[in-house]
Protein backbone atom coordinates (compact mmCIF):
# COMPACT_ATOMS: atom_id res chain seq x y z
CA UNK A 1 0.00 0.00 0.00
CA UNK A 2 1.11 3.26 -0.77
CA UNK A 3 1.77 6.32 1.96
CA UNK A 4 -2.14 7.94 0.77
CA UNK A 5 -3.69 4.77 0.63
CA UNK A 6 -2.32 4.28 4.26
CA UNK A 7 -3.45 7.70 5.54
CA UNK A 8 -6.96 7.31 3.49
CA UNK A 9 -7.25 3.94 5.52
CA UNK A 10 -6.01 5.30 8.64
CA UNK A 11 -8.39 8.32 8.74
CA UNK A 12 -11.30 5.92 7.86
CA UNK A 13 -11.22 4.09 10.01
CA UNK A 14 -10.71 6.10 12.74
CA UNK A 15 -14.14 7.89 11.15
CA UNK A 16 -15.89 5.25 11.48
CA UNK A 17 -15.00 3.84 14.84
CA UNK A 18 -16.25 7.22 16.43
CA UNK A 19 -19.45 6.99 14.90
CA UNK A 20 -20.11 3.50 16.81
CA UNK A 21 -22.05 3.35 19.75
CA UNK A 22 -20.88 1.34 22.42
CA UNK A 23 -23.53 -0.13 23.35
CA UNK A 24 -24.66 -1.86 19.65
CA UNK A 25 -21.33 -3.74 20.13
CA UNK A 26 -22.52 -5.35 23.02
CA UNK A 27 -20.16 -2.59 25.45
CA UNK A 28 -21.22 -2.04 29.13
CA UNK A 29 -21.60 1.37 30.00
CA UNK A 30 -19.02 2.62 31.48
CA UNK A 31 -17.70 6.21 32.64
CA UNK A 32 -17.57 9.34 30.36
CA UNK A 33 -15.02 9.30 27.23
CA UNK A 34 -12.97 11.42 25.60
CA UNK A 35 -14.16 11.14 22.73
CA UNK A 36 -17.65 9.61 20.65
CA UNK A 37 -17.36 5.58 19.57
CA UNK A 38 -15.40 3.15 20.65
CA UNK A 39 -12.04 3.68 21.95
CA UNK A 40 -8.82 1.63 19.47
CA UNK A 41 -8.62 -0.96 22.58
CA UNK A 42 -11.70 -1.83 22.18
CA UNK A 43 -11.73 -2.04 18.33
CA UNK A 44 -8.67 -4.57 18.92
CA UNK A 45 -10.65 -6.62 21.02
CA UNK A 46 -13.72 -7.66 19.17
CA UNK A 47 -11.77 -7.60 16.24
CA UNK A 48 -8.82 -10.41 17.53
CA UNK A 49 -6.44 -8.14 17.02
CA UNK A 50 -3.58 -6.79 19.16
CA UNK A 51 -4.26 -3.10 20.51
CA UNK A 52 -1.10 -2.33 19.43
CA UNK A 53 -1.23 -3.77 16.08
CA UNK A 54 -4.71 -1.67 15.61
CA UNK A 55 -2.72 1.41 16.73
CA UNK A 56 -0.33 0.90 14.35
CA UNK A 57 -3.09 0.81 11.64
CA UNK A 58 -4.37 4.47 12.62
CA UNK A 59 -1.67 5.27 12.60
CA UNK A 60 -0.71 4.61 8.73
CA UNK A 61 2.39 2.66 9.32
CA UNK A 62 3.59 0.56 6.43
CA UNK A 63 1.37 -2.59 7.20
CA UNK A 64 -1.16 -5.05 5.41
CA UNK A 65 -4.18 -6.23 7.20
CA UNK A 66 -5.23 -9.55 6.02
CA UNK A 67 -8.69 -10.34 4.33
CA UNK A 68 -9.91 -11.87 7.50
CA UNK A 69 -8.95 -8.88 9.59
CA UNK A 70 -10.32 -6.54 7.03
CA UNK A 71 -13.68 -8.75 7.56
CA UNK A 72 -13.20 -8.15 11.00
CA UNK A 73 -12.90 -4.37 11.32
CA UNK A 74 -15.74 -4.26 9.26
CA UNK A 75 -18.18 -6.24 11.22
CA UNK A 76 -16.72 -4.57 14.74
CA UNK A 77 -17.22 -0.95 12.66
CA UNK A 78 -20.30 -1.65 11.93
CA UNK A 79 -19.72 -0.92 7.88
CA UNK A 80 -22.09 -0.57 5.09
CA UNK A 81 -21.39 -2.85 1.79
CA UNK A 82 -20.20 -0.03 0.36
CA UNK A 83 -17.96 0.44 3.36
CA UNK A 84 -16.81 -2.81 3.48
CA UNK A 85 -16.12 -3.14 -0.30
CA UNK A 86 -14.04 0.34 -0.01
CA UNK A 87 -11.86 -0.84 2.40
CA UNK A 88 -10.80 -3.68 0.89
CA UNK A 89 -9.78 -2.07 -2.39
CA UNK A 90 -7.64 0.01 0.15
CA UNK A 91 -5.93 -3.11 1.26
CA UNK A 92 -5.74 -4.57 -2.04
CA UNK A 93 -8.34 -7.17 -1.29
CA UNK A 94 -11.13 -5.95 -3.45
CA UNK A 95 -12.35 -6.21 -7.17
CA UNK A 96 -9.21 -4.59 -8.89
CA UNK A 97 -9.68 -1.80 -11.09
CA UNK A 98 -10.29 -1.41 -14.84
CA UNK A 99 -7.55 -0.02 -17.03
CA UNK A 100 -8.05 3.58 -17.21
CA UNK A 101 -9.45 4.43 -20.67
CA UNK A 102 -7.91 6.67 -23.24
CA UNK A 103 -8.57 10.25 -24.13
CA UNK A 104 -10.76 9.67 -26.90
CA UNK A 105 -14.53 8.08 -26.46
CA UNK A 106 -14.84 4.65 -28.75
CA UNK A 107 -16.81 5.81 -31.66
CA UNK A 108 -19.00 2.84 -31.17
CA UNK A 109 -20.01 4.11 -27.28
CA UNK A 110 -21.03 7.65 -29.04
CA UNK A 111 -23.05 5.99 -31.37
CA UNK A 112 -25.04 4.52 -28.40
CA UNK A 113 -25.29 7.33 -26.54
CA UNK A 114 -26.69 9.32 -29.73
CA UNK A 115 -29.10 6.42 -30.01
CA UNK A 116 -30.84 6.77 -26.43
CA UNK A 117 -31.98 10.30 -27.53
CA UNK A 118 -34.29 11.74 -26.34
CA UNK A 119 -32.83 10.49 -23.17
CA UNK A 120 -29.95 12.53 -21.72
CA UNK A 121 -26.60 10.32 -22.04
CA UNK A 122 -23.50 10.92 -21.56
CA UNK A 123 -20.29 8.94 -20.10
CA UNK A 124 -17.53 9.55 -17.40
CA UNK A 125 -14.37 8.10 -16.88
CA UNK A 126 -12.88 5.99 -13.67
CA UNK A 127 -12.17 9.95 -12.57
CA UNK A 128 -15.68 11.40 -13.58
CA UNK A 129 -14.15 13.12 -16.70
CA UNK A 130 -16.75 13.68 -19.06
CA UNK A 131 -15.47 12.21 -22.18
CA UNK A 132 -18.42 12.23 -24.43
CA UNK A 133 -22.59 12.77 -24.42
CA UNK A 134 -25.65 12.84 -26.66
CA UNK A 135 -27.72 15.67 -27.58
CA UNK A 136 -30.35 15.30 -25.27
CA UNK A 137 -27.56 15.59 -22.30
CA UNK A 138 -26.28 18.70 -24.17
CA UNK A 139 -29.57 20.38 -23.68
CA UNK A 140 -30.35 19.68 -20.51
CA UNK A 141 -26.80 20.80 -19.47
CA UNK A 142 -25.81 23.41 -22.45
CA UNK A 143 -22.48 24.45 -20.42
CA UNK A 144 -20.94 20.78 -21.02
CA UNK A 145 -19.73 21.84 -24.47
CA UNK A 146 -18.55 25.30 -23.34
CA UNK A 147 -16.35 24.06 -20.22
CA UNK A 148 -12.52 23.44 -20.97
CA UNK A 149 -12.12 19.84 -20.95
CA UNK A 150 -9.47 20.65 -17.98
CA UNK A 151 -13.11 20.97 -16.11
CA UNK A 152 -14.90 18.72 -17.55
CA UNK A 153 -15.03 16.40 -15.04
CA UNK A 154 -18.77 16.00 -13.55
CA UNK A 155 -17.44 16.22 -9.36
CA UNK A 156 -15.66 19.68 -10.52
CA UNK A 157 -19.00 20.86 -12.11
CA UNK A 158 -21.62 19.87 -9.36
CA UNK A 159 -19.18 21.80 -6.87
CA UNK A 160 -17.64 24.58 -9.08
CA UNK A 161 -20.46 25.42 -11.56
CA UNK A 162 -23.59 27.40 -10.74
CA UNK A 163 -25.66 26.57 -13.54
CA UNK A 164 -25.40 22.55 -12.27
CA UNK A 165 -26.21 24.17 -8.72
CA UNK A 166 -29.38 25.49 -10.32
CA UNK A 167 -30.13 22.56 -12.32
CA UNK A 168 -29.97 19.92 -9.39
CA UNK A 169 -33.22 19.24 -7.56
CA UNK A 170 -31.77 20.06 -3.97
CA UNK A 171 -28.38 20.85 -4.67
CA UNK A 172 -27.31 20.09 -1.06
CA UNK A 173 -28.23 16.21 -0.70
CA UNK A 174 -27.52 15.70 -4.23
CA UNK A 175 -23.66 17.06 -4.37
CA UNK A 176 -23.30 14.79 -1.13
CA UNK A 177 -24.57 11.59 -2.88
CA UNK A 178 -22.36 13.22 -5.40
CA UNK A 179 -19.35 12.98 -3.58
CA UNK A 180 -19.45 9.74 -1.13
CA UNK A 181 -20.64 7.90 -4.59
CA UNK A 182 -16.75 9.03 -6.37
CA UNK A 183 -15.06 8.33 -2.89
CA UNK A 184 -16.29 4.65 -3.12
CA UNK A 185 -15.27 4.46 -7.04
CA UNK A 186 -11.65 6.09 -6.85
CA UNK A 187 -11.24 3.67 -4.11
CA UNK A 188 -7.24 2.68 -4.48
CA UNK A 189 -6.61 5.26 -7.05
CA UNK A 190 -6.73 7.78 -4.75
CA UNK A 191 -2.94 8.46 -5.16
CA UNK A 192 -3.32 8.82 -9.10
CA UNK A 193 -2.27 12.47 -9.97
CA UNK A 194 -5.54 13.06 -11.65
CA UNK A 195 -6.96 12.52 -8.88
CA UNK A 196 -4.54 13.99 -6.64
CA UNK A 197 -4.89 17.05 -8.33
CA UNK A 198 -8.64 17.49 -8.72
CA UNK A 199 -8.85 16.84 -4.62
CA UNK A 200 -6.80 20.03 -4.02
CA UNK A 201 -8.22 22.02 -6.80
CA UNK A 202 -11.96 20.88 -5.40
CA UNK A 203 -11.10 21.67 -1.58
CA UNK A 204 -9.43 24.99 -2.96
CA UNK A 205 -12.56 25.77 -4.62
CA UNK A 206 -15.43 24.71 -2.18
CA UNK A 207 -15.91 24.87 1.44
CA UNK A 208 -18.80 22.21 1.07
CA UNK A 209 -16.72 19.87 -0.67
CA UNK A 210 -14.05 20.21 1.68
CA UNK A 211 -16.48 19.40 5.02
CA UNK A 212 -18.17 16.75 2.62
CA UNK A 213 -14.66 15.06 2.11
CA UNK A 214 -13.48 15.58 5.66
CA UNK A 215 -16.24 12.63 6.69
CA UNK A 216 -14.84 9.92 4.87
CA UNK A 217 -18.78 9.16 3.76
CA UNK A 218 -18.60 6.49 1.28
CA UNK A 219 -22.09 5.09 -0.59
CA UNK A 220 -22.49 2.67 -3.62
CA UNK A 221 -24.47 3.95 -6.60
CA UNK A 222 -27.81 3.33 -6.54
CA UNK A 223 -30.60 3.86 -9.65
CA UNK A 224 -32.95 6.27 -8.22
CA UNK A 225 -35.08 8.94 -9.09
CA UNK A 226 -33.06 12.29 -9.56
CA UNK A 227 -35.06 15.83 -10.02
CA UNK A 228 -33.55 18.74 -12.33
CA UNK A 229 -35.23 22.43 -12.52
CA UNK A 230 -34.76 23.09 -16.09
CA UNK A 231 -35.08 26.86 -17.04
CA UNK A 232 -36.88 25.81 -20.55
CA UNK A 233 -39.43 23.27 -19.43
CA UNK A 234 -39.15 23.42 -15.82
CA UNK A 235 -39.48 20.34 -13.21
CA UNK A 236 -37.98 17.26 -14.90
CA UNK A 237 -38.35 13.89 -12.51
CA UNK A 238 -35.89 11.44 -14.06
CA UNK A 239 -34.63 8.14 -13.81
CA UNK A 240 -30.89 7.58 -13.22
CA UNK A 241 -28.89 4.76 -14.13
CA UNK A 242 -25.12 4.04 -14.83
CA UNK A 243 -24.14 0.97 -16.84
CA UNK A 244 -20.74 0.14 -17.80
CA UNK A 245 -19.50 -1.31 -21.56
CA UNK A 246 -18.26 -5.22 -21.44
CA UNK A 247 -15.70 -3.49 -24.24
CA UNK A 248 -14.88 -0.42 -22.63
CA UNK A 249 -14.67 -0.92 -18.81
CA UNK A 250 -13.26 1.84 -17.95
CA UNK A 251 -16.23 3.76 -18.80
CA UNK A 252 -19.45 4.49 -17.33
CA UNK A 253 -22.08 5.88 -18.99
CA UNK A 254 -24.63 7.47 -17.21
CA UNK A 255 -28.50 7.56 -18.70
CA UNK A 256 -31.15 9.83 -17.74
CA UNK A 257 -34.41 7.66 -18.56
CA UNK A 258 -38.31 9.38 -18.03
CA UNK A 259 -39.64 8.86 -14.11
CA UNK A 260 -42.35 6.59 -14.26
CA UNK A 261 -46.15 8.60 -13.74
CA UNK A 262 -44.42 11.81 -14.87
CA UNK A 263 -44.36 14.12 -17.22
CA UNK A 264 -40.72 14.15 -18.25
CA UNK A 265 -40.94 11.88 -21.59
CA UNK A 266 -43.37 15.12 -23.35
CA UNK A 267 -40.87 17.30 -21.84
CA UNK A 268 -37.47 15.44 -23.38
CA UNK A 269 -38.91 15.32 -26.72
CA UNK A 270 -39.53 19.21 -26.27
CA UNK A 271 -36.23 20.08 -25.44
CA UNK A 272 -34.80 18.07 -27.92
CA UNK A 273 -37.11 19.30 -30.47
Amino acid sequence: MSAALRRELADFLLSRRRQVDPATVGLPPGGPRRQPGLRREEVALLSGVSHTWYTWLEQGRDIRPSRRVVDALARTLRMSAAEHEYVLRLTGHGVPFPATPGPELPTHVQRLLDALVPSPAYAITASWSIVGWNRAYGRLYPGVAEVAPADRNLLWLVFTDPAVRALLGDWSADSRRFLTQFRADVGARLQDPEVVDLLARLEAASEHFRTGWASHDVDRFTSGERRFEHPQVGTLLLEHHQLTPADAPGLQLVVYTAAEGSDAAAKLVRLTA
